[in-house]
């Protein structure tokens, strides 16, 4: 048996003195949060460290940040990143080392600097936008244009959202009186379901798409932190392929989100958005205004001109009418000085064309043949060309110059 030994606590009490003078001083600190939750005002931290290459994990630690420093690093990290700490998350906390005999090791926070957390969303941000330039998607949502009388209006929002109701008061009290149709598509518009719940509510709206003109994803009324979810690659994707025009007014209070880079408009808040939706009809209306002001003038202008051609032409009317009727008068009368010239020529050809037509016949008469010395044979009045065509009995005429005879067929 062991001539001494100690307690645990006595054995964990020595580890915290080995610690504190090994490890005084406090460390800035890079790595990834594998898990963050809160718990009675406190921070609890899982950190964790990858291969660049693998991805594999190589270090692990917890870490804690006590209330009294929460309350103070939390709200300057989301004000200066525009987001909550969350799991994924590359920090750079400063922290000290502690062994606390009942709990254990752990890395105590005493601060974090949010510009190194910005520096790697900024990262992050550029290779999404990388990776949809090269997928030629970026720039897709700009090519459409809203229509003209975009009136039918499918909204992405969270159905209790302050924006969301302001959104819709301003589209219904507009002062020109237009008239709007909105359907709410409900999404999760905070937290890390962001991604998943606005593409479902894109996909229901695609089922539907000849109902819509313009699609609005909305968020107002909320903390202003935790908007990760905006500047995701999937959702940046269904966006910016969507087939119609999308605005976004979602609030942000930093630089824009990818989703609001990707979005054929974009907005800073909901009651923007109405805005735009409203000034867009406005204008459509005043371009209709105008287009109604140009045609009655034009009309205008054509009729009198009508009337002015129209009353000229009257003023011309007697004075074309009787340059007319002397021109005819002029043409009868010199086809009446031509008329009997005309038909005694006619007459003299028509004289001639007889008499070559009367020779002509004189030449084809069967007496003229029969002067010479031929005969016609005739059976029934018709010329017998073959002897074939008698049979005996059958009685036939042959008529010579001077005279006819009858005969009947023997053989």
């Amino acid at each position: 048996m062991a001539s001494q030994h100690y307690t645990l606590r006595q054995l964990n009490l020595m580890v915290t003195d080995a610690i504190e003078m090994s490890l005084p001083d406090e460390y800035w600190v890079e790595a990834e949060l594998s898990e963050c939750r809160e718990h009675g005002g406190h921070c609890y931290m899982e950190l964790i460290e990858k291969d660049e290459h693998s991805n594999t994990p190589t270090a692990r630690a917890s870490a804690k940040c006590w209330r009294q420093t929460w309350v103070m690093v939390k709200p300057y990290f989301e004000r200066v990143t525009g987001q909550q700490l969350s799991a994924g998350m590359k920090v750079l906390l400063k922290v000290y080392a502690q062994f606390h005999e009942a709990y254990g090791f752990s890395w105590i926070v005493s601060d974090i600097d949010p510009t190194y957390t910005l520096g790697d969303m900024a990262r992050k941000r550029q290779e999404i936008i990388r990776q949809l330039k090269e997928e030629g998607v970026f720039d897709l949502q700009r090519d459409l244009t809203i229509p003209l009388f975009a009136k039918r209006i499918a909204v992405i929002s969270a159905p209790n959202a302050a924006g969301y109701g302001d959104f819709c008061r301003q589209l219904e009290d507009n002062e020109y009186g237009f008239r709007f149709e909105v359907a709410l598509f409900p999404a999760i518009m905070q937290g890390n379901q962001v991604e998943a719940s606005i593409i479902s509510a894109l996909n229901s709206i695609y089922e539907r798409i000849s109902d819509f003109d313009v699609v609005c994803i909305l968020r107002g009324g909320g903390a202003t932190a935790d908007l990760s979810g905006f500047d995701t690659l999937a959702l940046a994707e269904n966006v910016a392929q969507f087939p119609l025009p999308i605005i976004t007014g979602i609030g942000h209070e930093r630089d824009e989100s990818i989703l609001d880079m990707v979005a054929n408009t974009k907005v800073k808040t909901p009651t923007a958005a109405a805005a735009l939706l409203i000034d867009h009809l406005k204008r459509v209306l005043e371009r209709i205004e105008q287009a109604e002001s140009f045609i009655h003038q034009y009309v205008t202008q054509r009729i009198s001109f009508q009337k002015q051609h129209i009353s000229q032409l009257a003023t011309l009317i007697p004075t074309l009418a009787q340059r007319l009727l002397s021109e005819h008068r002029h043409r009868i009368d010199i086809q009446e000085s031509r008329l009997p010239m005309a038909i005694e020529r006619y007459l003299t050809s028509q004289k001639h064309r007889l008499e070559s037509l009367t020779l002509q016949l004189q030449g084809f008469d069967p007496q003229l043949l029969l002067s010479r010395g031929y005969s016609i044979t005739l059976l029934n009045g018709k010329a017998v060309r073959n002897p074939q065509q008698l049979k005996p009995g059958d009685e036939i005429e042959t008529r010579l110059e001077k005279g006819t005879i009858r005969s009947v067929v023997k053989s």
